[in-house]
């Protein structure tokens, strides 16, 4: 995507972002929103399989909205962040009695503090919607055979790297015809095969604007591929129709089209 030293400095500014946006970004969204609530959540939990005794590595954890529900499910939880304002933010909204999650303010670029969570230690590792947010995907994925057990896997979800690049745009086109009135909708593509950094808003009204990172699927899927994963399941959730005309362009007037992706990769050793 970058040289070295882009990639470098690429990641400290997006630290230093979501530093900033780490309390209002909780405020906002802390308690869940409906493409958590319907699409994300659901699916990834699907694709982890949690059971009681499950030892996660939750990656990229924000304020630890899903590390709490895994550690609800009975999984012992893990949970690192680059910001230290979101891993602040988990601490404070952990209840006193849950015992079974820790936080750590670890880089997700950093193999050495990686591996020092232990390694061949965890039965699972999940990223939601985190690895569109990363600089550098490389040593998180060089890194994470190492980290899990033998036939373990990893989860992650991302907005959907073709229907959400950034040559995406939503289209609403009305038809009339015989006496009848219909609407269709879409997306339209102009760019996806490139790697880009580019600037976004995730939340209509956020203080700063923050580096999305597209990679098209193949070259995201073949990072894991390098480094001994295979897909073995994917989800593509969408939202459930809804018929209000002001919900054309938005991603409920579009069932047809998937805006997240979540995907389950095994170590294939």
């Amino acid at each position: 995507m970058t040289d070295n030293a882009d990639t470098g400095e690429l990641n400290q500014e997006a630290r230093r972002n979501w530093n900033n946006l780490a309390e209002w970004w909780d405020d906002r969204i802390g308690d869940g929103n409906q493409f958590q609530d319907e699409l994300i959540q659901p699916a990834t939990e699907r694709l982890l399989e949690i059971k009681p005794g499950t030892t996660v590595l939750d990656i990229a954890c924000g304020a630890g909205r899903f590390g709490r529900r895994m550690a609800e499910l009975g999984a012992h939880v893990v949970a690192f962040d680059f910001s230290e304002k979101f891993i602040q933010r988990a601490r404070q909204r952990t209840p006193p009695g849950m015992k079974n999650i820790e936080y750590h303010a670890i880089d997700g670029t950093d193999r050495k503090a990686m591996l020092a969570l232990g390694e061949y230690r965890f039965d699972r590792a999940v990223a939601t919607m985190a690895l569109m947010d990363m600089a550098d995907i490389e040593p998180l994925f060089d890194t994470l055979p190492k980290l899990l057990k033998p036939g373990g896997w990893f989860v992650f979800s991302v907005v959907h790297p073709f229907f959400m690049s950034p040559g995406s745009s939503h289209f609403a086109e009305s038809h009339e015809a015989e006496g009848k009135y219909w609407v269709e909708n879409g997306v339209k593509i102009t760019q996806y095969l490139t790697p880009v950094a580019y600037k976004g808003v995730g939340i209509v009204g956020q203080p700063t604007d923050y580096h999305y990172f597209h990679r098209p699927l193949s070259m995201l899927l073949s990072t894991g591929f390098r480094h001994g994963f295979v897909v073995d399941g994917m989800e593509e959730p969408a939202l459930k129709f809804n018929p209000d005309p002001a919900r054309y362009l938005s991603a409920s007037g579009m069932p047809e089209i998937p805006h997240i992706m979540a995907v389950r990769m095994r170590v294939g050793r």
